[in-house]
């Protein structure tokens, strides 16, 4: 077995033809489906970038105990175990620079060996002692420009002076560096290469001939990093953000047209795994927000994409699955495929399983650490909130106490006690870190960060856009249940039943 793994980052499922989008052509994430399977109950498990990432490597959920933070000495990585059960060589090659920070540098060094495409967003990549400040000023929009050392606005800036033709790009070097990787091991046998890229995350970069299609004319100056939270930008400015946001997900579009390209000219369908996907989606205006982390986690950013090529299924080609799944699937996914056995610890299921429509699981659990513990059954989201956020309960559990930027502070370390082992920590004891209004992770994707925290049910078949909360008691009352039912599964501790008012003894 071979297996390919292609991991976009806020890459947004109604963007794709496929998926009913309309607004930006897709032909080769259609042309994808035509040779996979398209789950269409796909969602996020935790959020952001790194716990998502957590989950995927690991088959677990995690934001019930711990923000962004590295992998812990008692998790289970999927590469790792593919290579102690069944010598698979794994490869990593990927431009997410926030893998190589505080908070995730536990990550690449799972995998066998692995490749770092320099240059996205706010990755630390180029040294300008004295930068031309005032000229760059006038090159980018006021609201995404930074002259101060250590920004990710003012890296950015430095960065883009040295990406200039389309093969500087990062994301087109990382797949560049797949095509590498294929010819020199493409008469190789069990191996699993990961193709990561952090496209179409902000800032909305792309060779201009992906723009041309979407000119929205706009005169000002470069914008194309909108910034978190409620949209009060004039309806040109708007556009032009989601004008560029439309452009990178074209360039994303081609490049996996390279790929499927290569597995048509190598034949690579026959013995080769594929899986698409991505950690999460962006709000591009819908709910009258930009981003994502600011508020509640709604379908645009929580059901996400996903694609299964098993070559040991070729009868599987262009249907559709409506079993729920999630991020936490593609760790139990990826040892199937190569017939490893997922460890005890692991929640996921594998998506093997799953693509014949098959519905083992009831509902799905996931949100971003200390905001709601959210639940989808296939028709409802319920978004349960803690009823004030500030005053909360809530620990970090960890043996790693580090944010994305930095270690956790002296003050926040200051109040630590040690918690006996959790059901999954193999039985290490564990940090028990308070959650203080200090804390460098509370105003930036912690409880201090949202805009939004109102407990709210949908209904998806009548109110897709999820515009009218739904009042239903005897609803609400079962996914409540569902709910504790999944987090007692999950082992959460007890004080995250108590911050949103769950008991967690009902649990059944």
């Amino acid at each position: 077995m071979k297996a390919v793994f292609v991991l976009f980052d806020s890459l947004n499922r109604h963007m794709l033809g496929c998926y009913g989008g309309t607004r930006v052509p897709t032909p080769n994430f259609d042309r994808l489906a035509r040779r996979s399977v398209s789950f269409d109950q796909h969602y996020v498990g935790s959020l952001p970038c790194m716990p998502a990432r957590r989950d995927m490597l690991t088959g677990r959920l995690t934001f019930l105990h711990r923000s962004w933070g590295p992998l812990e000495p008692f998790d289970n990585a999927f590469p790792e175990i593919l290579h102690r059960e069944t010598g698979t060589y794994s490869h990593l090659i990927t431009d997410h620079f926030h893998y190589w920070e505080d908070g995730g540098a536990t990550y690449h060094n799972r995998y066998d060996s692995y490749e770092f495409v320099r240059g996205q967003e706010g990755d630390r990549w180029k040294a300008m002692v004295q930068p031309h400040w005032e000229r760059l000023r006038e090159k980018y929009h006021a609201r995404q420009f930074s002259d101060a050392r250590r920004s990710y606005f003012g890296q950015n800036i430095i960065n883009r002076e040295f990406i200039k033709a389309e093969e500087d790009f990062p994301s087109v070097r990382c797949f560049a560096e797949g095509f590498d990787f294929l010819e020199r091991n493409k008469d190789a046998d069990n191996w699993l290469l990961q193709i990561e890229t952090f496209d179409p995350h902000e800032p909305f970069t792309a060779p201009a001939r992906f723009k041309e299609a979407f000119d929205t004319g706009w005169n000002g100056p470069i914008r194309d990093w909108p910034r978190y939270g409620r949209v009060d930008e004039l309806p040109a400015e708007c556009e032009e953000l989601r004008a560029n946001y439309y452009a990178v997900v074209a360039m994303c579009d081609d490049l996996l047209g390279q790929l499927l390209d290569w597995f048509d000219a190598n034949e690579m369908w026959k013995d080769t795994a594929l899986v698409v996907t991505t950690d999460h989606g962006f709000l591009l205006g819908e709910h009258d927000f930009w981003a994502k982390n600011r508020m509640n986690l709604y379908e645009e950013v929580a059901h996400i994409p996903l694609f299964l090529h098993d070559p040991r299924h070729p009868e599987r080609a262009g249907t559709r699955s409506q079993a729920l799944t999630q991020s936490i699937d593609l760790a139990p996914t990826f040892l199937d495929l190569f017939g490893a056995t997922p460890p005890a610890e692991n929640e996921g299921i594998s998506l093997c399983r799953m693509a014949d429509g098959a519905a083992p699981r009831d509902g799905v659990l996931f949100g971003y650490f200390g905001g709601a513990v959210n639940v989808a059954d296939g028709r409802y989201t319920y978004h349960r909130f803690p009823e004030d956020l500030s005053k909360q309960e809530l620990y970090q559990y960890t043996l790693m106490p580090t944010h994305i930027f930095s270690p956790f502070s002296t003050e926040e370390l200051a109040g630590t006690t040690i918690s006996p082992p959790l059901g999954f920590t193999k039985g290490a004891n564990l940090l028990k870190v308070p959650v203080i209004e200090r804390s460098p992770m509370y105003n930036n994707y912690g409880p201090g960060a949202l805009l939004e925290s109102e407990t709210r049910l949908y209904d998806l078949a009548t109110d897709p856009g999820q515009e009218a909360p739904l009042s239903d008691a005897a609803v609400e009352g079962r996914l409540a249940a569902l709910m504790r039912r999944l987090m007692t599964e999950n082992g959460a501790p007890p004080e995250a039943f108590a911050r949103i008012d769950l008991d967690p003894s009902a649990a059944g």
